[in-house]
């Protein structure tokens, strides 16, 4: 197996980078994920570091070197990565929750799958055309598809990974990939300030390494002192030149062997001792608090 990958993340005008991407690979699959915490609620860092390393923890156990079921595999561990981040705030005794958006595409066997949560997008590019772009989990995306597009809730998320309701998600069929083909992820700091066709042109001929820091160069040009965190894992399948310095191949992996980007801390509360009754018992008291201040809010007004 064979690719060239390239990631780059920058805070913008944020005072915290609350994106978090990385891949790993074994000797014939390999797994690529970004996250993006979620602004509004507390420790969207952690939402997203906690889901990059289930996943990749999950990865890691179960590709032996290959998975059985890619989607079922991206399923379970999204969701797996939902149970953790409610787990740390139970621990914490949080009233609101940690949020985080994610998509994860898994490689094998020449085929590509991905699932994805919120609006972090998966872009695959072939001979510079648009072959699939996932669909964002908003209000806004819902209108577009309806032909009903308003302004108002036009960037609300209706999911998310770590809501103390279950995220709803999507995840593709498992597809080949044809040599060339480029698979771009991507947070939301990029994709709203660079329109679908720049971002084709911009990788249309040209190497992982380059159009991603190009693109992520113009979104933080184009928004300026209020740019969003910008982040973006990109790579091209079986690229051809051998010397690419972003080429990797796992041929030398042995049947066993891992390799991985993808920073591994320490995360307190974020083991299992809490069982589902006490996250079911967090949930509930956390959607009772909403209720209450929702109640304090009308009487106000």
């Amino acid at each position: 197996m064979k690719f060239s990958v390239f990631q780059l993340s920058r805070r913008g005008g944020r005072a915290l980078n609350e994106d978090r991407m990385g891949y790993c690979y074994t000797r014939e699959a390999a797994l690529f994920v970004l996250a993006d915490g979620m602004g509004g609620h507390p420790d969207g860092e952690i939402a997203a570091q906690i889901a990059l390393q289930v996943v990749s923890v999950q990865f890691q156990q179960k590709a032996k070197p290959t998975l059985d079921d890619p989607r079922a595999f991206l399923e379970d561990a999204l969701l797996q990565a939902h149970r953790q981040i409610l787990r740390y705030a139970s621990a914490k005794g949080m009233m609101d929750t940690p949020r985080t958006t994610l998509v994860a595409a898994v490689l094998q066997a020449g085929h590509v799958c991905w699932i994805h949560c919120g609006d972090s997008r998966l872009y695959w590019v072939r001979d510079g055309q648009q072959v699939e772009r996932t669909r964002d989990h908003s209000y806004s995306e819902m209108r577009k598809v309806s032909g009903l597009v308003t302004q108002s809730n036009r960037n609300v998320l209706f999911t998310c990974l770590g809501s103390p309701s279950k995220p709803i998600y999507d995840v593709s069929d498992f597809r080949r990939l044809e040599q060339g083909d480029q698979l771009l992820l991507c947070s939301d700091g990029l994709w709203s300030s660079v329109p679908n066709p720049e971002i084709l042109q911009s990788m249309r001929g040209r190497p992982v390494a380059q159009f991603v820091p190009m693109l992520v160069d113009t979104a933080l040009r184009r928004a300026g002192d209020a740019s969003d965190n910008v982040t973006a894992l990109a790579l091209e399948w079986e690229t051809p030149n051998s010397f690419e310095p972003s080429s990797i191949s796992t041929q030398e992996i042995a049947d066993e062997g891992f390799e991985s980007t993808i920073q591994m801390g320490p995360l307190e509360a974020c083991e299992d001792e809490l069982d589902d009754e006490a996250i079911e018992r967090s949930i509930a008291e956390i959607n009772a608090a909403i209720r209450r201040s929702a109640e304090r809010h009308k009487a106000k007004s």
